[in-house]
This record gives structure tokens, sequence and C-alpha cells, in this order.
């Protein structure tokens, strides 16, 4: 015979799905707990059975020593199978169904017994404890075999005892009745088991059901691959359970949101705190692709309820490509700049030589100086103003742009900011973010302008821009600084509603803060102030100590972002 292959060898051992397992495992523990619960029944209802039986015995024995003639006829007649004790105790064993009623005088001597031809002898086990007056039960063999039995003290009319009457109950009987009972207490073990077998039915269903039908080995290798996921992506993933504490977080969330493992378990509130974060994540705020800040990333967050009452949530880091698309977006305010420029530079141009070619020399002259000292004045004016070079740059171009947009942008004539900027970076952010805000609300309306004030108060540093538009309502002047929130169509690299936000996160970073009111001649005014925006006279700022940067670098920068 050829040797059984592998793939048709009788595969012994449990089965490898969870609802086969369980289901055996139950029915197992309901079987074995049916037979234990049926021997641990078993084991004392025999010792009950005998109990019974000796009871019986001796409460017949005492029924019959009651008998008031039973101690005088003992006494005044010879043991004889035809006396009137041995009628008596043959008349109560059969109407009391006793194996035997035996009574005996002093000696133990019987003048009754069940076989007649043991009247009038000694009877074979010792009745001493009943003729010394004490009630006796117990399980013994005597000429009948074994038996129950009960033993009692024989009184005459004056209470002496005169003899004893003992009373046996056949033990075979008491071994039937024990018999007798199994089926029937094996009858309830099998209907218990039965109930017991199909709620172990139900309950592996269910078990089914809630894991797919896999495998022990398929859910172990599932929570390996999980875990191996949820570590090994580069998305932040956070749980919650459907009271909203955190029960799981990835390596990436960690990193992302600046939490640490000992937040599991926590409430989502105590661990991230207020913020519009903490709404998205718990499911006040909804929507795909939520937008909001932590600390100085952008995160893109998206929530999916769980069949359990909980979520998972998913983050996203979006700070490089907000980063970027701020980039481009300034590139190409930049080139539209440069394009108007150039329109406008050709047209000056024709004029120039209009007026060379009409030989108007002087005019010619005025004309270029105006040009020229238009652009420098207004280069000037700034930077004797705004001293730190990142800022008067920042200035210079948005008042080259604003002037395209057919805006004005003005500085006041008290403006005044040293060159000692704690953050540089920061302050150019808030700024350009304020000033593309003002310049967006005012384009297209009559007598447009914007004005940057810019002051210092000890180190504190003092930032208004005002604008000319429409003004923010008074119920909204808190919400514009929510991440997400925006008037405005979507830029192509995606989502807006981070700017004013980042503004408010700057300047509550440096201990200050940013609100927005009416400004006096109608308009926004947003208000910016940083307790600490300057450094001690005499002490470098971070720029200062780093070292001036090689030429064509950039400055890094916090993205910007208009509202």
């Amino acid at each position: 015979m050829s040797p059984t292959s592998p793939a048709r060898r009788l595969r012994l051992g449990l089965p490898r799905r969870v609802f086969s397992q369980v289901l055996l495992m139950q029915l197992a523990i309901a079987a074995g707990v049916a037979v234990l619960a049926t021997g641990l029944f078993l084991a004392p209802l025999s010792d009950q059975l005998d109990d019974q039986a000796m009871r019986r015995a001796l409460a017949i024995a005492q029924t019959t020593a009651a008998q008031p003639r039973l101690a005088e006829d003992l006494s005044s007649s010879p043991p004889t199978a035809e006396g009137p004790v041995q009628k008596a105790a043959e008349r109560i064993r059969r109407a009391s169904g006793a194996e035997y009623v035996v009574i005996m005088n002093k000696e133990g001597v019987r003048w009754s017994h069940t076989d007649r031809g043991q009247i009038g002898k000694v009877v074979s086990t010792d009745p001493s404890d009943a003729l010394a007056g004490r009630d006796v039960m117990e399980i013994d063999n005597g000429t009948l075999g074994r038996s129950a039995r009960g033993k009692v003290a024989l009184r005459d009319a004056g209470g002496d005892i005169v003899g004893a009457v003992s009373v046996g109950i056949e033990y075979d009987s008491v071994r039937a009745r024990l018999v007798h009972s199994i089926p029937g207490l094996l009858a309830y073990a099998g209907g218990a088991l039965a109930v017991g077998a199909l709620a172990a039915y139900l309950i592996s269903r269910r078990v089914q059901r809630q894991t797919r039908d896999l495998a022990f080995s398929d859910i172990s290798a599932l929570l390996a691959e999980r875990e191996a996921m949820l570590h090994g992506i580069r998305e932040g993933v956070v749980a919650l359970d459907r009271a909203g504490r955190i029960r799981l977080l990835n390596d990436e969330a960690q990193r992302l949101l600046g939490l640490g493992t000992e937040v599991i378990g926590q409430p989502l509130d105590e661990a991230l705190g207020d913020g519009r974060t903490t709404d998205v994540l718990a499911g006040r705020v909804t929507g795909t692709d939520l937008l909001t800040v932590r600390g100085q990333r952008v995160l893109v967050a998206n929530r999916m309820p769980t069949d359990d009452g909980g979520a998972v949530a998913t983050l996203r880091d979006r700070t490089e490509l907000e980063q970027l698309g701020r980039e481009l977006d300034s590139t190409r305010g930049l080139i539209d700049a440069l394009r108007a420029q150039d329109h406008e530079h050709a047209n000056r141009m024709h004029t120039l030589l209009g007026l060379l070619e009409l030989e108007m020399y002087e005019e010619a002259a005025e004309f270029v100086g105006e040009v020229a000292g238009a652009h420098r004045v207004t280069a000037e004016q700034i930077t004797e103003k705004i001293h730190d070079p990142l800022l008067a740059a920042l200035l210079v171009g948005k008042a080259t742009v604003a002037a395209e947009r057919g805006v004005a942008l003005s500085v006041p004539r008290d403006t005044a900011l040293p060159d000692r900027l704690v953050d540089p970076g920061g302050l150019v952010t808030i700024v350009g973010n304020l000033v593309d805000n003002a310049l967006d609300a005012v384009a297209g309306t009559r007598h447009a302008r914007v004005e940057v004030d810019l002051r210092t108060e000890g180190r504190t540093v003092v930032l208004q821009v005002r604008d000319s538009g429409p003004g923010v309502p008074t119920e909204q002047r808190e919400t514009i600084f929510t991440e997400g929130w925006t008037t405005k169509e979507p830029p192509a690299h995606g989502k807006r509603g981070i700017g004013l936000a980042l503004v408010r996160r700057l300047a509550e970073r440096q201990g200050g803060s940013a609100r927005v009111g009416e400004a006096p001649d109608g308009g926004a005014e947003f208000t910016v102030v940083l307790p600490e925006g300057l450094t001690e006279p005499g002490i470098a700022t971070a720029d200062e100590q780093n070292g001036p940067q090689h030429e064509g670098a950039t400055m890094p920068r916090v993205p910007e972002e208009p509202r």
C-alpha cells in the first residue's frame, strides 16, 4: 500500500475555528459539571437513605415500646410462638413493613421474631445500650442479614426497664431506593446538560459572528499585523472608547500631538486640553479632512465611529504641504505683481520715448525723477520706521502689491520698531497674514486703504493692522481665529482657515494676544500684543547670534495663510 498523502491524513486535535473550539470547551465544561453534580448528589444520598431507614426503624421501635400491655405480657407469659408478645410484634411488623420486630427481656432472650425458631434464644447482637435506656440507631448484620436497626428500652407501668424492642429495616430495600433514584437523577442531569449545550451553541454562534469565523491563529496574526501597521504607518491613529477615553495612540499620533503613552486611558479633553483639535477628535466638529493646528503643526483629521460606540481618528501632517502651497501662492502673487510692473514699466518707457521724440527733454527728466522717487520714498519711509530688515522688506513688497491692486498701504508717522526682535520670523508671519487679509478685504472697494502700525512700549511690541473694508461682525470676532474658519474659496493646493489661527498661536506662544475690533473709520482693526517681543538693549537676537546667512539663503518662516 502506498503511504497516505499528507493532504488526506486524518487531522487530529482541536478544530481551528474559534466557534468550534469555544463550543467544544463549553460542552466539555457543561458535561463535566453535570457529572460532578450527579456524583456530588449521589454521594450523600446513600447516607441520607441509611439515616432515614435507621430513623424509621427507631420510630417503629419507640411506637412498639409504647404499647400499654406489651411490658406486662413480657413479664407474665413465656417466650412462645403463640404467645401474646409474638402476636403483637407480628401485627406491628406487617403494619409498618419492617423486616422484623424483636422483643426481648433483660437477659436478651427473644419473645418475638420473624423466624419462630429464634424465639426463646438470645439475640445475636449486644442489647446492652438499649437495656441501659439509650436509643440505638445502626446498620448491622444479624440472623436475617444486614439491616438498618433501631433499639429502645421497654418499660413497665412504673418506668422500670423490663426489656428492649429491636426493629430492623431490610437493607436491600434501602439500596433499591438508591438504585431506583438514579434514572430520575440522570434524566435531570441530561436535561440540564441539554440546556447547557443549547446555551453553549448560542454563545458560540455569537462568538462566531463577532470573530468573523476566524481561527485563533488568524486572530493572533491579525493582532500582530495590526501592531506592526499602526506603529509603522506615517499617519497618526487615535482610538477612543464610548466614554471618550484614549485607548490607542500609535507612534505617529504621539509625535504629531506631542503626547506619550501615559495618556492612554485618560479622557480626551484631559489629555489634549481645550481647543479645536480636541473638538475634532471628540466628534464635536464634523466633516472630512478637517484642518486643525497642534503646536506649530497643521494637521488634517478624519474621524470614523466604531460599532462599540467609540471612534477612530486619523491625523496627517500637512505642515510642509501647507507651507509649500503658501509659498506657491506668494510666488504667484509676486509673478502677478512683476507682470503688472512690467506692463506699467512698458507704459512708462513708451511715455518717456514719446517725450524724447518730441524733444521735451526737461519734461522727460522730470517724469523719470517722479517715477524713481515714488518707489524710493516708499522704501525709505518704511525702512526709517521699521529697522528690522525682514519686516521692512516684507512691508516694501506688500506696498508694491497693494499699489498694483489699487490699495493705499501706509505706515503711520509714530510707527517705530527697533532691530531687537526676539522672533523676527514669527512677527513676519503675523504681519504678512494680517496684511494679506486686509488687502483681500478692501480689494475692489472705493478709497481702499490699509494701515500698518507697529510701536513698542518697553519690551512690548504692539501691532495694529486697519483696513477700510466691511469689518468683522461682533458675533464672529472669536470664531475667525478658529482653525478651518474662512470666507474664501480654497486655493489649488488645499484648504484655507489656518492663517488667523496661526497668528493667535504665535502671539500666545510669546505670552501675548490677538484680537479684532472695529477701526476708527470703519473696517476691521486687528491688534496683536507681544509682551516680550524685544530683547534687552545690548543683547543679540537669535538671528545675530547665528550670524549672517549666505547670499541667496531664505529665512525659515512659520507658514502664512490669509483668512
